[in-house]
């Protein structure tokens, strides 16, 4: 049955072969879709003229000579320059870009953060962002920004674009539904969204409060890692990623477009709302994948492995082997190494790691990195399992021990990364995480044997 199904003001492709709940399966496809029957042209990318009176339109994502190139051919009501007037400068104080070095804050330290508590304040996408770290520079395009989200309201004609980097959503509280030029997402906590440079879209709160986190992306776009030995199976499977089916707005309507460029934010009105892709193809879109899909690996006879092995998606840099960024997943897994101190161990290293907790019990930190909470241990800065972490894992009887109610996430990158006044000044930092190492012993006295 060719029915097109309404949701939240778009007419949406009907599912058909290969689409499931309104989305389409696989990593990185050149798919196909359509909200009306006849709407994408085939065997030709612009026709001299486009059925239904539409208007076709290249959206790239690299440089046209990129191999492969990454674009979508959308073929809409109105075309997009119809979406653009002329811009004004807005203040968007907590959503701060790379590079964001602030004086009288202290970028240097292992840091820890409670959740940062909702409020009664009218938050919408845009509002409710708030900035923790800075990495890089946006205006050369390399490096990230660590975010906490917290959203009450939904956006009414109000769009936004980002011309300076993707965005990967990491939800910790509450559903939201992104509307994007492309079709409906919609995500919950376990879920993971990421929607690319240059997309146009609204967020809408379907069960709120919403919380959560966000790795902007300035650099290369996120890929899946190499497997390497490990072969085709395991980690994230591509055809667990989901891509929108087509959808479409034809309403008239004034409406506010706020686009992210440089840093800076510009806002415009339009008279129209600009979600009106009734057909596109392409391999250039946003897609969701469920966290609960990740099938990890790890040691199965002695000693704990890097964290890569735990990485879902990677954003190369210019450096083989050294990411701009890596999305890293603790989920629930068995432990089996045998005579192994199991927990990640002390170290330090060229990678700045930012951590926030989903739900559950992090093993290297039992106490105090609860759900909704972050913590920070930039490049160069040793840290590692707390006091009763090191204490149990030392004198654990190691027999399987399974992991479980846990998911943690990483945002690696091998940038500094450094505080934003929100996250030095009025986010709620546990002051005496430093003291978490307090209380190792020495236990060398010079003598043999096991302490």
């Amino acid at each position: 049955m060719n029915t097109q199904t309404r949701i939240s003001g778009l007419l949406r492709a009907p599912n058909t072969g290969g689409t499931t709940e309104g989305y389409m399966p696989g990593w990185a496809n050149d798919f196909e879709t359509e909200a009306l029957p006849g709407a994408l042209p085939q065997g030709m990318n612009s026709p001299q003229r486009c059925a239904y009176g539409l208007y076709g339109e290249q959206l790239s994502g690299t440089a046209f000579t990129a191999n492969p190139p990454e674009r979508t051919w959308c073929y809409r009501i109105r075309p997009s320059v119809k979406h653009s007037h002329r811009y004004q400068r807005i203040d968007v104080p907590y959503w701060k870009s790379a590079p964001n070095v602030v004086d009288d804050v202290t970028s240097l330290g292992q840091y820890r953060w409670d959740p940062v508590p909702h409020s009664d304040d009218d938050l919408t996408w845009l509002t409710g962002m708030r900035t923790m770290t800075t990495a890089g520079d946006v205006n050369t395009q390399v490096g990230m920004a660590s975010h906490i989200y917290l959203v009450t309201r939904s956006m009414v004609d109000e769009y936004f674009y980002s011309a300076d980097s993707e965005l990967l959503v990491v939800p910790q509280e509450g559903r939201m539904r992104f509307a994007t030029e492309l079709g409906i997402i919609d995500i919950e906590p376990k879920e993971i969204a990421v929607i690319p440079r240059g997309l146009v879209y609204r967020v809408e709160v379907l069960d709120g409060p919403c919380r959560g986190f966000v790795c902007e992306n300035y650099g290369q776009k996120f890929d899946l890692p190499g497997r390497g030995p490990i072969g085709a199976n395991c980690m994230a499977n591509p055809r667990d990623f989901k891509a929108p089916v087509a959808a479409f707005e034809d309403r008239e309507t004034t409406s506010g477009l706020t686009v992210k460029w440089c840093g800076q934010f510009h806002r415009t009105e339009i008279g129209q709302s600009p979600l009106d892709v009734v057909a596109w193809h392409g391999n250039y879109a946003p897609y969701k994948y469920d966290l609960r899909a990740y099938c990890p690996v790890g040691a199965i006879l002695f000693d704990h492995p890097d964290p890569s092995i735990f990485t879902v998606l990677t954003a190369p840099s210019g450096s083989p082997g050294t990411a701009n960024i890596d999305f890293v997943l603790f989920r629930e897994r068995w432990l089996v190494a045998e005579n192994t101190f199991r927990p990640p161990w002390y170290h330090k290293n060229i990678m700045s790691e930012l951590m926030g907790n989903i739900y559950g019990q992090y093993d290297a930190k039992p106490q105090g990195f609860v759900p909704g909470g972050m913590s920070l241990h930039n490049m160069m800065l040793p840290h590692g399992p707390d006091r009763d972490a090191f204490e149990g894992a030392s004198r654990a009887n190691l027999g399987p021990d399974k992991l479980d109610n846990t998911m943690s996430f990483m945002f690696e990158t091998r940038f500094p990364q450094h505080l934003t006044e929100f996250a030095g000044k009025e986010a709620p930092l546990q002051d005496n995480y430093i003291d978490c190492w307090e209380s190792l012993e020495k236990k060398f006295d010079g003598t043999p044997g096991l302490k």
